[in-house]
């Protein structure tokens, strides 16, 4: 399997220099790429073909006058530029074909306030120092800091600056399946994810949602006032615009590293864990939408997903239209749909008072075949009544003939 590793770099002045020629550079020949099919499609013409683009784009295109300064980069950076659009048409003509979820046409970049991302291969000659610097080509040495240890030799090195200013060199490495064995537990879990708590467990535990968005939104506020107040243009309107970039990070920031935090620890304590594929495009077109955004479900199951491959867990994803609200976890009796207000509701077969979001947790895991059971704390028996046929007879209590 293959897995990512990120790390925060420090450039130099001159090398920020250089970094920005490069990603103007690869922006460029990504848009006149882009334009070049547009064109060709709205006049009827086949497909360009990427070999041709190189060649008129890239190598013809450094001997004018208006692209010579194409030739002060790396041409590999160029033509992995290439290879990006052709993966963003690939990607959006299987979304047209239903191979894949549908994605939108590629689009042109823009340079301005935007995340900015590069692609060295193996092509370019990019290498670690002995002094643990990053060695890219026609930029020179990068301080790297480095909070881990690669487990293998990177195949690529993709250098991103994000809105907010910050550099990061994010590395593809390749590991075997699974990378590392954990010893084995006894431990099987459902996992109910809610907006109230950020994740209830099948055995009865409750984490609460951090909610970082929310509790950042009077920061972002100010941020965003003071943006708005500036002259646009002015380097003082930059100025706030980062600052607004460096409030929006540092919350997905925390919000990421919450996640890393938890979904290790689940897969570390339990053997096989459970959730639910949840419409989480369909939430964000509601009323939920900046609650769905802040809890950031698809990132944390994304996460137990390639945790579960790596350490060799079992990771199981139930359909979404599986009635785990409805069900009694107790004798599989189904109540019906429950308003989102009920939060304990008592069952009508058995009489076990469930409490909803453990009680989903439970059958989202027996819905993966996993053996769970709910808390007995959440999950307890009440007095059912008497059909109304035997409630009136009174029949006289017999002597026990036990010993």
């Amino acid at each position: 399997m293959q897995l990512r590793y990120s790390f925060r770099l420090y450039p130099s002045a001159g090398q920020r220099t250089a970094l920005a020629r490069v990603f103007g550079c690869a922006r460029v020949v990504y848009n006149d790429a882009l334009r070049a099919r547009e064109r060709a499609r709205a006049q009827g013409l086949p497909f360009l073909k990427t070999g041709d683009l190189s060649k008129t784009l890239i190598t013809e295109a450094k001997k004018t006058p208006a692209r010579a300064w194409l030739g002060e980069v790396s041409a590999v950076v160029l033509q992995q530029s290439l290879r990006d659009l052709d993966a963003a048409y690939r990607n959006f003509f299987d979304g047209v074909k239903g191979k894949r979820p549908r994605m939108g046409a590629p689009r042109y970049k823009s340079g301005k306030d935007t995340r900015q991302a590069v692609r060295f291969t193996a092509n370019a000659r990019w290498s670690i120092t002995p002094g643990q610097k990053l060695r890219l080509p026609k930029i020179g040495d990068v301080k790297v800091k480095w909070s881990r240890t690669l487990p293998s030799t990177p195949s690529t090195v993709t250098v991103v600056k994000d809105s907010a200013g910050r550099y990061f060199a994010s590395f593809v490495v390749e590991t075997g399946p699974p990378g590392e064995v954990l010893p084995p537990t006894k431990s099987e879990l459902g996992i109910d994810l809610g907006l109230g708590h950020f994740a209830v467990l099948s055995d009865g535990t409750k984490v609460d949602s951090p909610r970082f968005l929310r509790r950042a939104e009077k920061r972002l506020k100010k941020a965003h006032r003071a943006l708005s107040r500036k002259e646009k243009g002015s380097k003082n309107r930059d100025k706030a615009r980062q600052k607004v970039a460096r409030a929006h990070a540092h919350v997905a920031d925390a919000r990421r590293e919450f996640h890393h935090q938890l979904s290790t620890r689940l897969i570390r304590e339990s053997q096989a864990v459970a959730v639910e594929d949840l419409a989480v495009k369909a939430l964000a077109r509601t009323r939920l939408a900046k609650s769905v955004h802040d809890a950031g479900w698809s990132a944390f199951v994304g996460m137990l997903e390639y945790k579960a491959a790596r350490y060799g867990r079992t990771f199981v994803k139930i359909g979404r239209f599986e009635p785990t609200s409805q069900v009694c976890s107790e004798c599989g009796a189904k109540d019906g749909p429950k308003p989102l207000h009920v939060r304990e509701w008592t069952c009508g077969a058995c009489g076990a008072v469930l409490d909803r979001d453990i009680n989903a947790a439970v059958n989202v895991a027996k819905a993966a075949g996993l053996a769970v059971t709910a808390c007995g704390a959440r999950v307890r028996r009440a007095a059912v009544p008497a059909p109304r046929s035997e409630a009136g007879t009174h029949s006289t209590p017999q002597p026990s003939t036990a010993a």
